[in-house]
């Protein structure tokens, strides 16, 4: 079993020590030029029951999101085939659910994990909690991967959701695993926790009985109307500690810097990718929340020398 000490000793390194133990964690695994570039749709927007404090889609919040029926199985074709033109490689789909129901909704999410799938895409979606038969529905329709955060410690949790305990997003998780499919599993931090906090979040992950194939890092994007719409921004260095932190402790995985992009620097971003990150979103949002624009991403490809993202289709 990892201790937070055992992460603490690594995240504490002196800063070139740190990056250089991340960047030969990285290559050992990974072609550092290989940055995987998603895209996140909400195929189902708003009127969630839940109260997580971040989240623009609860329907406790004043956030001006409205709720929204689940999309149409074509219209997610449509989005997922541009996605694929403009250089995606894996389509990720999240609805505004507390948790899965057997009917004919989960029905059509089905089918559009098996039209992602048929695009030659990889597939991810988070509907919240789910069953062992509904995560093994998934697996049977061809599901890459299913997203389903921790969000922070333990023990910060509480200051965050009171409706889903950490155990039920934990038993979740073991059901993904059961079922054969990859877990993409992290954090969002921001929140008001300590470096602790999230260093606690990381061992959580660690010593799950398989590492998470993906580690999604994301820094809370304010909304207005939100519990945490006036939280103090993330400091760059210990953002990047983190993921350097993250990439030693799950060489093998992806480590995807997420959320927030948009209020980073390209200069930070870059930093961020060489402590280890190797993923991001692409496309003006992330759920209901603010993305950098693909002119904007092609212009950052193109300082670190690598292959640029499509910004348009003529």
């Amino acid at each position: 079993m990892q201790t937070l000490a055992d992460f603490r000793a690594v995240y504490d390194l002196p800063l070139p020590d740190l990056l250089f133990r991340a960047a030969q964690a990285h290559r050992q695994f990974h072609d550092p030029a290989d940055i995987q570039r998603c895209v996140l749709l909400s195929v189902k927007t708003g009127g969630c029951p839940e109260d997580c404090g971040y989240c623009a889609q609860s329907a406790r919040f004043k956030s001006g999101v409205e709720a929204t029926p689940l999309m149409s199985l074509d219209e997610v074709r449509d989005k997922a085939t541009r996605a694929k033109e403009l250089g995606a490689t894996r389509f990720c789909m999240g609805t505004a659910w507390r948790e899965v129901k057997n009917g004919p909704q989960f029905d059509q999410v089905l089918d559009m994990v098996r039209t992602v799938r048929g695009l030659d895409m990889e597939a991810c979606v988070t509907l919240g909690m789910l069953s062992g038969d509904q995560a093994e529905r998934l697996a049977e329709a061809g599901l890459t991967a299913y997203n389903h955060n921790l969000d922070t410690s333990r023990e910060h949790y509480p200051n965050i959701i009171s409706t889903r305990t950490y155990d039920d997003r934990l038993r979740t998780i073991s059901q993904v695993q059961k079922a054969g499919i990859s877990v993409c599993c992290g954090g969002i931090i921001g929140m008001g926790e300590t470096e602790d906090d999230r260093l606690k979040l990381l061992v959580e992950l660690a010593n799950l009985g398989t590492p998470p194939e993906s580690v999604p890092i994301n820094c809370l994007v304010p909304i207005a109307g939100t519990p945490l719409e006036d939280a103090v921004p993330v400091d760059s260095v210990e953002l990047v500690r983190l993921i350097a932190t993250a990439r030693i402790a799950f060489p093998k995985a992806r480590v995807r810097l997420s959320a927030g992009r948009d209020r980073m620097s390209r200069e930070l971003q870059i930093l961020a990718f060489i402590a280890g990150a190797n993923s991001v979103f692409f496309g003006d949002k992330l759920l209901t929340a603010p993305n950098p624009s693909n002119e904007a991403d092609a212009s950052l490809f193109r300082a670190m020398g690598l292959p640029e993202p499509c910004v348009s289709l003529t």
